[in-house]
């Protein structure tokens, strides 16, 4: 039976735990739970790309499914210790729709004949234990660690949309979706009441960054 990740806030911590387990499963090798929006690239005929083109996309996506496993992480460990009812519903709301991102980036990489990435049991536990820690740092930081998060990758997703191929409208379709949920979930935690963080801990997230995404491009 599944169940209803909203009504987390009903069960004791081991009972979440245990829930955060089945979340883990399905991120990393089963079938997230998600909203069951339209796939953006519906409808939206392919071109024809040539080997290098292949190439560039399939690991740009790998990248960006590597980035929504993370994403899920951390929104997971954020909601496991955020102290308010109504900050962990929207940490809740917010991982359902990265789940989106997830099914449908790992959709584009089989069209494109590839492969998610090897390591994303590592990229899942950093970043779940990332998000324990912000969650417990408080709600207002809590959530201003989910805003700079946001924040950042839509700068990561405007850079891979500028080396998309202009042909390839199927992947633009699911980055440019992609780019206005993470907008608006980066919205909504500053709205909540989330502040900014510190320079230093912006530098380190961004060096953080770029680590996985060297990494998730080849393997």
């Amino acid at each position: 039976m599944t169940i209803d990740e909203s009504q987390m806030r009903h069960y004791s911590l081991f009972d979440r735990f245990l829930i955060q387990a089945d979340t883990a499963l399905r991120t990393i090798a089963g079938k997230p739970l998600a909203t069951h929006r339209p796939y953006p690239a519906d409808n939206i005929e392919d071109c024809p790309l040539d080997a290098a083109e292949s190439r560039r996309i399939t690991g740009l996506m790998r990248v960006n499914h590597a980035g929504e496993v993370s994403a899920q992480a951390l929104y997971q460990g954020q909601s496991l210790t955020a102290r308010n009812d109504a900050v962990r519903e929207k940490l809740e709301q917010a991982a359902r729709e990265e789940n989106d991102h997830l099914i449908w980036t790992q959709n584009r990489l089989h069209e494109l004949g590839g492969r998610t990435s090897m390591l994303n049991p590592l990229w899942y536990a950093g970043s779940f234990s990332i998000g324990v820690l912000a969650g417990a740092l408080g709600d207002r930081w809590n959530l201003g660690f989910l805003a700079e998060t946001e924040q950042q990758v839509v700068r990561h997703l405007d850079s891979h949309l500028d080396q998309i191929p202009a042909c390839d409208e199927r992947s633009r379709a699911i980055l440019e979706q992609m780019k206005v949920d993470e907008a608006g979930h980066a919205n909504t935690a500053l709205d909540h009441g989330g502040v900014s963080l510190p320079p230093p801990v912006k530098k380190l997230m961004q060096a953080m960054s770029k680590a996985m995404t060297r990494s998730a491009y080849w393997v």
